[in-house]
Parts: C-alpha cells; sequence; structure tokens
C-alpha cells in the first residue's frame, strides 16, 4: 500500500481517498493532488515513487513535467499583458510580429493563436530537433508556414506550434520569452514552484516520467474492429501524411525526451512546463480570487480569458472540444466541476483548472504516463471535490 502524505481539510477527505486509490487501482507511480477553495488550500497530498530506476520517493517539493497543462501558463502570461493594456488579443498578430503576416496571415488575430483557429497545427518541412530548442529556428519557421486550413472557419488543436506562437507574441510585446516573463510576474510573486525552462539547480528535483508499453498497436488494427465513434480518428492515425499525425510531427527526430536535461531546460511552452501540483491549483486560484494578497485577473479580464472561442469536432484531435483563449471549457464527457470551469489537461493525465462559481482551482500531476482516453485518475479525484463542495 502507498503511504500517502499530506492533508485535507475536513470535508475533503473523499479526496484523499481516490487518490490512495489511482495507486492501488489506478496505476498511479508518483503523483500530488492540490486543491484550493477561496483562496486557501483545503487538500495538499503526495505518494508514491518519483524515480522508479533509483526508488526515489515522491516528496513535499517533487517536480513533474506537465505536457500540455503548460499551455495553460502560457495563456496566463498572455491574457496579463492584455489586461495592463500592452497587448490587444483582437489585434493581428502581424502587428506585433511583422514576419508573421506571410502566406495569408495577415489578418489572423491574436485570439485566434489562443484559440487553435489559425490553422498552423504542423510545418511542411520538420525542424531539426536542437534548433527547434533554441526557438529561433520554430518561430521563423511558423512565420513563414502557410494555414492547413482557412483560418477562423475552424478549429484544431495546436499542440506543438501553440508555445512559439502565443510566446513569441509575448516576446515581442513585453521583450522577455514567455518563461521568464512567467517567472518574474506570476510565479515570483505568488511563490511557485512551476517553470517553462526549467533552472539547472532544480533539476534534481524533478521526477522521472514512465511510460508504458503499448498493448496493441493503432497502426495495424482492422478499422472494422474499431467502434464507430472511434473509426475516424483511427484511420487518421493510421495514415501518417492526415493532420492527425503531422501536427505532431514538426521536428527531426519528431520524438522527443521530455526526461533530458537539455529538452527540460528549454522553453517549450506548449508542453514542458515543470512544476508541482501545487504550484498548478496555487496559479489558478490567483485566477479567480485573491491568493495571500494577489490576484492576478481583474473580473474583466477572466470573463475575456474565458469566454468559448471555438466548439464542436476538433480537426487534429476529432473529437469534440470547447476552447476560450487559451483555456479548455468543459464538455460532456468532462465537466470538471461545473460549467464555468477553464484550465488545461496535459499528456498522459496531468490536469490543472479553476471554477470561480465554486471557488475551486485543481492541480493533480503525475509521472505515469497513461495515453489515450481511458484515463480515470483526474476524473475520479474532480468528482471527489465535485461531492466536496456540493
Amino acid at each position: 500500500m502507498t503511504l500517502i502524505h499530506g492533508e485535507v481539510a475536513a470535508g475533503f477527505e473523499g479526496v484523499r481517498e481516490a487518490f490512495a486509490a489511482n495507486f492501488e487501482r489506478r496505476g498511479d507511480v508518483g503523483a500530488a493532488v492540490c486543491v484550493y477553495r477561496d483562496g486557501r488550500p483545503v487538500v495538499d497530498l503526495w505518494g508514491g515513487v518519483a524515480d522508479p530506476d533509483t526508488g526515489r520517493e515522491w516528496e513535499r517539493d517533487t517536480l513533474q513535467l506537465v505536457y500540455s497543462a503548460t499551455k495553460g501558463a502560457t495563456a496566463t502570461v498572455a491574457h496579463l499583458l492584455a489586461q495592463r493594456g500592452e497587448l490587444d488579443l483582437d489585434a493581428p498578430v502581424a502587428d506585433y510580429w511583422p514576419e508573421f503576416g506571410a502566406n495569408g496571415k495577415a489578418g489572423i488575430p491574436v485570439r485566434w493563436l489562443l484559440s487553435h483557429r489559425a490553422g498552423l497545427v504542423t510545418l511542411d518541412r520538420p525542424v531539426p530537433l536542437g534548433d527547434a530548442l533554441g526557438w529561433d529556428a520554430m518561430v521563423a519557421a511558423l512565420a513563414a508556414q502557410r494555414p492547413q486550413w482557412e483560418p477562423g472557419t475552424g478549429h484544431g488543436y495546436h499542440g506543438r506550434t501553440y508555445g512559439c506562437l502565443v510566446g513569441e507574441v509575448i516576446r515581442r510585446v513585453s521583450g522577455r520569452t514567455p518563461g521568464r516573463f512567467f517567472a518574474e510576474e506570476i510565479a515570483g510573486p505568488l511563490g511557485l514552484d512551476f517553470f517553462i525552462g526549467l533552472p539547472a539547480a532544480e533539476r534534481e528535483r524533478v521526477s522521472r516520467m514512465v511510460y508504458p508499453k503499448p498493448e496493441f498497436d493503432l497502426s495495424t488494427v482492422p478499422l472494422d474492429a474499431v467502434p464507430p465513434e472511434a473509426r475516424e480518428y483511427v484511420a487518421a492515425l493510421q495514415d501518417p501524411e492526415s493532420l492527425s499525425n503531422r501536427a505532431f510531427t514538426l521536428t527531426d527526430p519528431a520524438e522527443i525526451d521530455f526526461n533530458s536535461a537539455e529538452v527540460q531546460a528549454a522553453e517549450l511552452p506548449a508542453s514542458n512546463g515543470i512544476g508541482t501540483a501545487r504550484g498548478l491549483a496555487r496559479m489558478y486560484a490567483a485566477l479567480i480570487g485573491d491568493v495571500d494578497g494577489v490576484r492576478l485577473f481583474s473580473p474583466e479580464t477572466l470573463a475575456s480569458a474565458t469566454a468559448e472561442q471555438a466548439a464542436g469536432p476538433d480537426k487534429v484531435i476529432m473529437f469534440p472540444v470547447r476552447f476560450a483563449s487559451g483555456y479548455m471549457l468543459p464538455v460532456e464527457t468532462n465537466p470538471l466541476t461545473g460549467p464555468r470551469a477553464f484550465g488545461h489537461p496535459g499528456r498522459g493525465g496531468s490536469l490543472g483548472f479553476a471554477d470561480p462559481e465554486h471557488g475551486i482551482a485543481f492541480g493533480y500531476v503525475m509521472n505515469s504516463i497513461v495515453e489515450g482516453a481511458e484515463d480515470p485518475r483526474a476524473s475520479t479525484l474532480v468528482d471527489a471535490v465535485r461531492e466536496a463542495t456540493a
């Protein structure tokens, strides 16, 4: 039995039970969950093993890479700049980044980058991985790239391009990289353990990700054996030229070792944020209210940031999603804690979100990566939070 560390406030004991069950029945190896309510922590739990190869235990300050949950942090930077009057989200990107206007992109507003409506999900020519980690090559390639569909006419998940697209606008407006801005203007004032671009001194605190061995190869599954609702997506995965595949093959080589020191030190504002569950929850808590004297968003900014911008079947991931400006919104299959909730999941299971209606902010991080839709770990924790606040 995995020993669970930390504390829960009265009424939130069900979250501890669900967290323990994730280790016993749902495959967690090392993980942490944190919940804030009305600006104060009511759940702060951790347990398991940070590195199965060495047996290093998960500690209170263990850091974890959270993949696309990083996108919520990057969106927060953009909205802070808008709140300060330095960035107009409805102005053309080319107003801030002139090179971006090439190849029919002159009219794309910043908000379409945030809401995955720009059509820039892939590159015609992959960028060498080493160059992509250095920023400038990927930014130049995206500036020259033609959209994959008429911008604004549909949405498709910009899984790997989002960070450089939004991040370059941040850099042009503020004079700072997104990771540096986040560190100075968000993590610093709030005391967050969360980084976009990991300092070398923090490397020893990072948990090692554990990837499962595939039970079967989707590329060889006969389509008539696939449930009808998933058949179109599996067909796309089996086609190397499909948008679903090309959206995640932007670099050469396409595979990225997110356990490596080089990748963790780079700034990849779509995918390599590294932090604690506490850091994620505390950031989201400060978007919806006061946290120890710090509030990040005004009510007006919060309303603008969380208003729905796109909904329906996604051109890349091919199932229905809802996007605000940089945050994902609840859908029927993932209701979070209420209809006003907003946030972002990450590959393999991580999740950060806030719910202004219930005063809830939530962070869950883990090192056991579960691929595909059948991962109940975060959802069972969210269900327990919902029951505690009903």
